[in-house]
């Protein structure tokens, strides 16, 4: 079959695999990666790693009692085994049909070391949405959550780039997670596309990261921008806060939100550097 060419690898936290994988609709074999953590931790199986079957498809699970979703990313891509493999979070609910696609897609294009598919966001959170089929480059690639990210295994194990510890829930700062992962993907010369095939929708909820543009907000995207953009972090700073200005300056005002993200930019450059 076709799909035993794809593995789904799922990050979440306090769930019942078995019940997660069922509801996702998953429709390969896959890795779940399940953070316990706090006092809601979900009781589940005292062992570390266990396997399941979903479908006629073999499903293992592995239970990590640290948070962070880099973490739980980068454990998922070195447990996996299959040619192809596509990243998830646990709202994702997929379309009948999608693993095939997926499947489908790289062989229709062998140029490609990385596909970004359409998962139809919730309303008033969307970033995305493909139109077409094209090369993804240094000037659009930020737009991207991990769910859209589909990758061929051995070409991004070979590379070396591992999602980053320092960003996305669970880290020591908010989001930026997935357009770092993206920037050390072409960084590393690796070929990325983007795709208009869909392949599912997220479920409504809130956001596990957004609590507000707080002085927080701003200074850690200070801290990503130092990564992403380096010397030039001051100057894409205030292009993204002069963008969006009516909306994320609006209490704090342009200035406080510019020193606020200038503050994190400097913090990037003088505890990350080596």
């Amino acid at each position: 079959m076709e799909t035993e060419r794809l593995q789904i690898l799922i990050s979440s936290v306090n769930k019942d695999a078995k019940e997660l994988v069922k509801r996702m609709k998953a429709e390969s074999g896959g890795v779940v990666i399940n953070e316990r953590i706090g006092d809601d931790a979900f009781p589940v199986e005292a062992e570390r790693s266990y396997s399941f079957d979903e479908g006629g498809h073999p499903i293992r699970v592995i239970n990590l009692d640290v948070a962070g979703v880099g973490v739980s990313r980068n454990t998922a891509l070195i447990s996996a085994e299959s040619e192809l493999i596509q990243f998830a979070d646990d709202d994702i609910v997929y379309d009948e049909g999608y693993a095939g696609r997926i499947v489908q897609e790289f062989d229709a294009h062998p140029e490609a070391d990385i596909l970004l598919f359409n998962v139809k966001q919730q309303k008033g959170r969307e970033t995305y949405h493909n139109t077409d089929y094209a090369r993804v480059s240094w000037y659009n690639y930020g737009r991207y959550p991990a769910y859209a990210i589909c990758a061929r295994r051995e070409k991004l194990i070979n590379s070396g780039v591992r999602y980053s510890l320092l960003f996305g829930g669970g880290a020591p700062h908010m989001n930026g997670e997935d357009s770092l992962f993206l920037h050390d993907c072409l960084k590393a010369g690796l070929r990325i596309y983007r795709t208009d095939v869909l392949i599912g929708e997220e479920l409504s909820g809130e956001s596990t990261w957004f609590k507000g543009y707080t002085d927080k907000f701003f200074f850690d995207r200070g801290v990503l921008y130092h990564f992403l953009y380096g010397r030039a972090a001051f100057l894409w700073g205030f292009r993204f806060l002069f963008k969006n200005r009516n909306e994320m300056c609006r209490e704090m005002g342009l200035l406080k939100c510019y020193r606020l993200l200038l503050d994190g930019v400097k913090y990037g450059r003088d505890n990350y550097d080596e």
